[in-house]
């Protein structure tokens, strides 16, 4: 009996990443993958029960990778709110309008209809980011910087607001690459929004400490 290691599973990781990338969820195979790994697809499948298994893992390895650094800047900034967000949403759009963050977003859209992949996805990753968003969000209400409100709905309509300007466009190819400045412009515009919306009472708290 083969014994699994956590360096077998990253190297497994990281070849799939690579191979998704270049030839997309339905153009990927276990094969392919098996042989950047240099094992056989047996091995594979000891690791990760199905091709679906794995491009999800390997999606949630790289938003992990990604934005616990993000959030943990966020906590740090925290002092002046609307910085704070400003830098988030910079920082959160920096890895979702990558080129590879588009390309798995929608192969995931698209394998949705037919499996449960896009629910598996949304459970292991967006949803968690929006819980630790939250989080956050709950925070500044307790300190009064904004109105008191569900914070997870308002950390929804953050980042529907931060992508309606930048990851929508970039998903139908609309825009095929996104400025520093452009991003920085847009990320602006979407919390002046949301800051309007969620300004406590007397209009204190979103100016900083």
């Amino acid at each position: 009996m083969r014994v699994r290691t956590e360096s077998k599973r990253e190297a497994i990781l990281e070849a799939a990443s690579q191979v998704f990338l270049e030839s997309g969820f339905e153009g990927a195979s276990m094969a392919e993958i098996a042989a950047r790994v240099g094992g056989s697809k047996a091995t594979l499948y000891g690791y990760f029960g199905s091709k679906e298994d794995l491009f999800v893992e390997v999606m949630h390895s790289a938003a992990k990778h990604h934005f616990e650094r993000i959030f943990a800047a966020l906590e740090n900034d925290s002092d002046d709110l609307p910085l704070a967000l400003q830098r988030f949403g910079e920082r959160t759009l920096a890895v979702l309008c990558q080129e590879s963050a588009v390309q798995a977003r929608r192969a995931i859209i698209a394998e949705s209809g037919r499996s449960d992949i896009g629910v598996r996805f949304f459970e292991g990753g967006p949803k968690k980011g929006t819980a630790e968003l939250g989080r956050f969000l709950a925070l500044q209400m307790e300190k009064g910087k904004l109105r008191q409100s569900d914070p997870i709905v308002a950390a929804h309509h953050l980042m529907a607001l931060l992508d309606s300007e930048t990851i929508t466009p970039r998903l139908f190819g609309i825009e095929k690459k996104l400025t520093k400045g452009y991003v920085r412009e847009a990320v602006g515009r979407a919390l002046e929004t949301f800051l309007a919306g969620h300004r406590p009472s007397g209009g204190a708290g979103n100016k900083g400490s």
